[in-house]
């Protein structure tokens, strides 16, 4: 950072976060070791991967600065930034390269995934799990999705039909309800025309 200071502020201000960063990376693999649990172990890696995007980013902006200011410098310190750029590269490249190598590990301890309904079959998903790429428990992972969601469709199908037919028998019990109602109204009108009939027929009897 120093041998920048003279060179170009922005640049060497850009080069100390980077360095922190690195810093940072560095006690936080550290720590990941110590980690047993592989929940904390994947928050840890989450953390560790955030700070590596921002280092990505810092050195595309120095990147960026040092072409910039290529023309007002000479070639010795054209030279200079270049090799620090590259420096910075691989330092990153090789943090990348342990993210991958605790990815893949977590990835075989999470055999969980591919158990199936009995404990037979725990030591077999133990050696399925250990025999496959990263690629391939990604596939499995997304097979198993596809196959919960067209479980979940089947499922919405079979709701969705018996709403239909609830739907249907209500309106039909709806229709005999109202016909039903029809009948008892005429039914009604039928007893007063023959209430009225037997009250004519026993005043003509009278008479």
């Amino acid at each position: 950072m120093d041998s920048l200071l003279g060179v170009n502020e922005e640049l060497a201000e850009i080069e100390g976060q980077i360095s922190d960063i690195f810093r940072a990376l560095s006690n936080g693999f550290q720590k990941l070791e110590k980690i047993k649990d592989s929940n904390r172990q994947s928050r840890q890696l989450e953390e560790l991967t955030a700070k590596m995007r921002d280092c990505k980013r810092l050195i595309k902006e120095f990147d960026r600065e040092s072409k910039d200011s290529e023309y007002k410098n000479d070639s010795d310190t054209n030279k200079m930034l270049s090799e620090k750029k590259q420096t910075m590269i691989k330092e990153l490249n090789s943090y990348v390269a342990l993210k991958k190598q605790y990815t893949s590990n977590l990835e075989n301890k999470r055999v969980d995934l591919f158990e199936g309904p009995g404990e037979g079959f725990a030591e077999e998903n133990v050696l399925l799990a250990s025999n496959m790429t990263n690629q391939q428990l990604m596939d499995q992972g997304n097979q198993m999705m596809d196959e919960t969601d067209q479980a979940i469709e089947r499922s919405k199908k079979v709701v969705h039909e018996t709403i239909d037919v609830g739907t249907e028998t209500a309106a039909a019990l709806k229709s005999q309800t109202e016909q039903m109602s029809r009948i008892v109204n005429e039914l009604d009108s039928i007893h007063f025309s023959i209430k009225k009939a037997s009250q004519l027929v026993k005043e003509i009897g009278c008479n």
